[in-house]
């Protein structure tokens, strides 16, 4: 079997460590230096998918539907997010490095599709966090797949998305009778409890790694 090669580095703003990507015949595998396993694997993308689907069947009858995609990754979730809606709908994605946006212009965007070269898609380079804070009132639907979920891995600045003022951020982010969907490599107990305490009602959907069925277990809440 052919094994992975190194196709690119990334620098993580912010925590000293990189990103790295890897390819083997047409499979792509992001990893973090220096740890062991993958953060993301072009094979296994059915809860990503899901994270979108899940959120955007909530709202994607609205006109001029506008929604905010937080983590590019190997752009599936934007994919499935600008496959739900409609020709008059705007999906900005929030990426904190730019490396990962530029991977997905480059080799690695054909895995999904080239999402980025959609016109409905805006980037916003930086922390999502921020951009949270900048447009209360401006998403129906925001959908967060950082770093590993309300446990994160690459960056701990990012804890701050999953507290409860990082959440009530969020909150206040959307539109009347949005919806907020987060993905996480497993469930979190604490995490659901956060979200009823900003008085969000909650529910948390499980998902698989890899469609029809199969692979890990990954849990969604969806809150609104």
């Amino acid at each position: 079997m052919a094994k992975f090669e190194l196709i690119g580095t990334a620098s993580i703003p912010g925590k000293g460590s990189e990103l790295r990507l890897l390819q083997r015949n047409d499979e792509f595998s992001i990893r973090i230096a220096g740890t062991t396993g993958e953060l993301m694997n072009t094979r296994l993308h059915g809860s990503e998918d899901a994270l979108a689907e899940l959120a955007c069947q909530r709202i994607a009858d609205r006109p001029g539907v506008r929604v905010l995609v937080g983590g590019l990754g190997m752009g599936f979730t934007l994919a499935a997010a600008l496959a739900a809606l409609s020709e008059d709908a705007e999906v900005v994605v929030a990426e904190l490095v730019p490396g990962v946006v530029e991977w997905n212009r480059g080799p690695l965007g054909g895995a999904a599709g080239y999402p980025l070269n959609d016109p409905r898609t805006r980037v916003s380079l930086g922390d999502v966090g921020e951009l949270l804070r900048r447009e209360p009132g401006g998403f129906d639907a925001i959908m967060l797949d950082v770093d590993n979920g309300p446990e994160g891995l690459t960056r701990r600045e990012n804890d701050w998305l999953y507290s409860p003022k990082g959440l009530a951020a969020a909150q206040q982010a959307l539109r009347p009778d949005g919806v907020l969907a987060v993905w996480s490599a497993g469930q979190d107990p604490a995490f659901t409890e956060r979200l009823r305490r900003i008085g969000l009602l909650v529910e948390t959907v499980t998902v698989r790694a890899h469609r029809p069925g199969k692979g890990a277990k990954h849990c969604i809440w969806l809150a609104y």
